[in-house]
C-alpha cells in the first residue's frame, strides 16, 4: 500500500508523516530527497547553478535554500525551471528507495511525503492520497513562527495550489489545525484504514483523476 502525503506550505505534513512512521509506516520524505540529488558536484546541482548562478552558493558550495527560495517564488517562470530539474531525479532517487522497501516487506504501508503532488503530475506514484489540512492563518502564523516575513510567507502560500484544489484528489483529509492529540487520532483511523485497504484487493486501483 503505497499513499501519498501532501498539503500546502506549513500545513503539518512533517508532523503527520512522523506519526504514520510511530505507527509502522515507511515514510519516503521528497523534500528530503531535494537536498539529496542537489548536492555538489550532482548534476542537478550543476543543471541549478548553470541557470541561476553561483550567487546562490554557500560557502561550502552547498546551495543557499533561502537565496534560492527568494528567486523562485518571485518569479513562477523560474520555479517551474527549478522544478523541471529536480523532479526527475528525485523521481528517479524515490524509485530506487521504494523497490528497497518492498523488496524487504512486500506488505509495507509506504508514505510518500510529496508537497507537489498534484502540482507536479505523480498522483500515478500513489494509491491513497491523504492531504493535511490547515486554515491559511495557522499557516501564515506558522511560517511567520520560523522567521519568514508576511509578505514572503504570502508569497510560499500562494505559490502552490489551493488547498481546496488538493483536497478534490483526497481519499483522506488530515485537519491539522488543532493539537497534537487530535491530529495522532485521525492519523491512527487512516493508518487502519491503509491496512484494511491493503487486505482488499479490490482497494488497491491506482488513482486517475480527482474524486467528484
Amino acid at each position: 500500500m503505497i499513499a501519498g502525503l501532501t498539503g500546502g506550505i506549513a500545513t503539518g505534513k512533517s508532523t503527520v508523516a512522523r506519526l504514520f512512521q510511530e505507527l509502522g509506516a515507511h515514510v519516503i520524505d521528497f523534500d528530503v530527497l531535494a537536498h539529496e540529488v542537489t548536492r555538489p558536484g550532482l548534476k542537478a546541482w550543476e543543471e541549478i547553478v548553470e541557470f541561476f548562478g553561483v550567487e546562490i552558493l554557500n560557502p561550502d558550495q552547498t546551495i543557499n535554500r533561502k537565496k534560492l527560495g527568494r528567486l523562485v517564488f518571485d518569479d513562477p517562470e523560474k520555479l517551474a525551471r527549478l522544478n523541471r530539474i529536480v523532479h526527475p531525479a528525485v523521481f528517479e532517487e524515490d524509485k530506487k528507495i521504494t523497490a528497497q522497501i518492498l523488496a524487504g516487506d512486500p506488505r509495507a504501508v509506504i508514505i510518500k511525503e510529496i508537497p507537489l503532488l498534484i502540482e507536479a503530475g505523480a498522483v500515478h506514484l500513489v494509491e491513497k492520497i491523504i492531504v493535511v489540512y490547515a486554515s491559511p492563518e495557522v499557516q501564515l502564523q506558522r511560517l511567520l513562527a520560523r522567521g519568514l516575513d508576511r509578505d514572503e510567507a504570502l508569497k510560499r502560500i500562494n505559490a502552490q495550489a489551493p488547498l481546496s484544489e488538493k483536497m478534490k484528489w483526497a481519499d483522506f483529509v488530515i485537519y491539522n489545525d488543532s493539537n497534537l492529540e487530535e491530529t495522532r487520532k485521525q492519523v491512527e483511523e487512516v493508518y487502519r484504514q491503509l491496512v484494511q485497504a491493503r487486505a482488499s484487493s479490490a482497494m488497491v486501483t491506482r488513482r486517475i483523476s480527482p474524486s467528484s
